[in-house]
């Protein structure tokens, strides 16, 4: 990347584990081989797991910009030493190693994240990156997270109780919000970093400012001008500004489901279902229902031994949520659908839940195993 930079080109780093006829897509929508605009350092592609990848540009300043943010918000120190253990084709992984290159701090490199080889990676690591699932297993196992000085936790919402838990065990534990096209979090703990700007309009969704924005999508003006306007990147997460002043997300815009008329959000009806102590982990989505239109389902991971009805589901959320709210499918899966990025796989979980719902609906009387 260094020698691509000092020659002026842009790097766009992929998955090494992608299937050949992906990373054929990917290299198809992306075209490695024609020149970038202006000073784009870096193009991250997304995941791709709900349509056609997209390129996220980065410029150098704006990587810069919120390198230098983080630094000063947590007060990094040219002594502290980085743990990278997320995935550098994805930005949060990658700004571990540019926070570093930045200030000349050490940098520890764990390739692939296990629980069992991370306190030997960890080193004398002051800083780390990690996501929730990574965060609430290694706290699972016991691990010693008091030892960093700063945990910076991203790549979507914690469960309810993750972040209170890993602060008992002495963590400290700071809250990221943001994406590729923000070069990664931008609002700490619900308060944007310095140069960003933050609103909410009428419709619930989150817009973002500053000189942390990407350039555009590569090669795709349509996409830029949707995403971009008047200086201002509409995101598709839907939030609130709280009383004082913080930043509150709830989830996606797309993630909401209308059951009877009546909306739904997905995010609180999973926070309920976690607080149920059969339940190590849960997604919730709508599934198309012919009665309600859609229907509340969740995807749960239990615990050793334990199971959960949807009579046992609804009977949980029942003094908490309004009717529309409660499940009428669970799905129970060994693990819980993940990108490389640590991130829930959004699509898949959809897809488990749509093709159990309709196993269901087919055959009420023998409904299949992992459907209760």
């Amino acid at each position: 990347m260094e020698a691509a930079w000092a020659a002026g080109d842009a790097v766009l780093p992929l998955d090494p584990a992608l299937p050949t006829d992906v990373r054929r897509r990917v290299e198809a929508e992306l075209r490695p081989d024609l020149p970038v605009d202006g000073d784009v350092a870096l193009v991250i592609a997304t995941s791709g797991s709900t349509g056609v990848p997209k390129g996220v540009e980065l410029s150098a300043a704006a990587l810069e910009a919120s390198a230098r943010a983080t630094a000063e918000r947590i007060g990094l120190a040219a002594d502290d030493v980085w743990l990278s253990c997320l995935p550098w084709h994805h930005i949060a992984g990658l700004q571990v190693w540019l926070r570093a290159r930045l200030l000349g701090s050490g940098l520890r490199v764990q390739p692939r994240f296990d629980v069992v080889g991370f306190a030997a990676a960890a080193g004398d690591a002051t800083v780390t990156s990690l996501v929730p699932t990574q965060l609430r297993r290694l706290l699972d196992a016991g691990a010693d997270l008091a030892r960093f000085r700063v945990i910076l936790l991203g790549g979507g919402k914690p469960p309810p109780g993750l972040v209170e838990r890993a602060q008992e065990a002495g963590a400290n534990v700071v809250t990221t919000y943001g994406m590729s096209e923000t070069c990664g979090g931008c609002v700490y703990d619900g308060k944007p970093l310095r140069g960003v700007g933050v609103r909410v309009d009428g419709d619930g969704r989150v817009w973002l400012r500053g000189p942390v924005l990407a350039s555009g999508y590569r090669l795709r003006p349509d996409l830029t001008a949707e995403a971009l306007v008047d200086g201002w990147l509409r995101t598709a997460d839907r939030g609130r500004i709280a009383p004082d002043g913080d930043l509150v997300v709830f989830g996606r815009l797309d993630d909401v489901v209308v059951s009877g008329g009546e909306n739904v959000d997905p995010a609180a009806v999973a926070a309920v279902l976690a607080t149920h102590p059969s339940v190590d982990d849960v997604a919730v989505v709508g599934v198309p229902d012919d009665e309600w239109g859609q229907a509340v389902a969740a995807v749960v991971v239990l615990a050793d031994g334990a199971s959960l009805t949807v009579a046992d589901a609804r009977a949980w959320c029942a003094d908490r949520l309004p009717v529309a709210a409660l499940p009428r499918h669970v799905i129970e899966v060994d693990a819980m659908p993940m990108l490389a990025s640590g991130k829930p796989d959004r699509a898949a979980i959809r897809q488990l839940a749509y093709t159990a719902a309709a196993g269901t609906a087919r055959s009420r009387q023998s409904p299949p195993p992992s459907v209760r």
